[in-house]
C-alpha cells in the first residue's frame, strides 16, 4: 500500500468500547485511521469514547428492524457509504448474516476472548474455568459465515490461576486484547495481512490453523516468527 494512502477502518461496537479505546489510542501513531464507529446499541458507552475523540458515530438499532436481514442491509448500506478498507468488530454483539459477510468477505475481523477453536460463542471465561483449562486467552480472526470459525490470525495466552474468578480471568484476557488488536489492524493496514481461499496470509505465507502465537508479554513482529516449512 502507498505510504501516502490512509487506511480507513470502521469499528462496530455494542458496549463499553475498551477495545475501541485501544484502537483509538494506537491510531495516533499507527498506519490506520478510524473513519467511523457504528453501534447497534444507542446506549453503548463506546459511542462517547468515539465522539470525545472527534470520530463520527452512527447508531443502527437492531430493534428498529423486523428481521436480521433488514438490519444487516441497513448496516451494509451505511458501511458502503463510508467505504472503509477494513471492518473491525470490537465487542459487536450481533451475529452477522451470510449475505453481509459475503459482501465484505476478507475485510472483516473480530476479536474473541478464548483460544479458538476452543470455546466459540459466549461465556468463554466461565467455560474455561468449568473445563479446568490451564490456559485461556484471546484470538483475532477473519469473519466468515461460521460463527467464530473464520481463519485465525493471532492468539495470545494467559495462565488460568487456581484462585481465578470469572472477572479476574476476564480482566487479564482483556489486557491482552488491548495489545493484540491494534497490532493486527496495523498488519492489515500495511498490506502484510489478507485472507485468501479461507486462509490467513501473513507476509505472503499461509498461517498455521491457530494463527500467530504471540509472546505473552509483548507482541512479536511477524518477520521474527518462524512459520513451518510445509506452509
Amino acid at each position: 500500500m502507498n505510504q501516502l494512502t490512509t487506511f480507513h477502518i470502521v469499528v462496530l461496537i455494542s458496549g463499553s468500547g475498551t477495545n475501541l479505546q485501544a484502537l483509538i489510542d494506537s491510531s495516533v501513531a499507527s498506519n490506520f485511521k478510524i473513519s467511523a464507529v457504528i453501534s447497534n446499541n444507542p446506549d453503548a458507552y463506546g459511542l462517547q469514547r468515539a465522539e470525545g475523540d472527534g470520530i463520527p458515530v452512527q447508531v443502527i438499532n437492531h430493534r428498529d428492524f423486523d428481521s436480521r436481514e433488514e438490519f444487516d442491509l441497513a448496516l451494509s448500506d451505511a458501511i458502503d457509504k463510508i467505504a472503509p478498507d477494513l471492518i473491525v468488530l470490537a465487542g459487536f454483539m450481533r451475529i452477522l448474516g451470510t449475505e453481509f459477510v459475503k459482501h465484505f468477505s476478507g475485510r472483516i475481523i473480530n476479536i474473541h476472548p478464548s483460544l479458538l477453536p476452543k470455546h466459540p460463542g459466549i461465556d468463554t471465561h466461565q467455560r474455561a474455568l468449568d473445563a479446568g483449562d490451564k490456559e485461556h486467552g484471546v484470538s483475532v480472526h477473519f469473519v466468515t459465515e461460521d460463527l467464530d470459525g473464520g481463519p485465525i490470525i493471532a492468539r495470545d495466552r494467559v495462565p488460568v490461576l487456581k484462585e481465578d474468578t470469572v472477572q479476574g480471568l476476564a480482566n487479564r484476557v482483556l489486557e491482552k486484547e488491548h495489545l493484540i488488536y491494534p497490532k493486527v489492524v496495523s498488519w492489515f493496514a500495511s498490506g502484510r495481512l489478507h485472507m485468501k481461499a479461507q486462509h490467513a496470509i501473513l507476509d505472503g505465507e499461509p498461517l498455521p490453523p491457530t494463527g500467530v502465537e504471540v509472546h505473552r508479554d509483548t507482541i512479536t513482529e511477524p518477520s521474527d516468527i518462524h512459520l513451518p516449512d510445509h506452509l
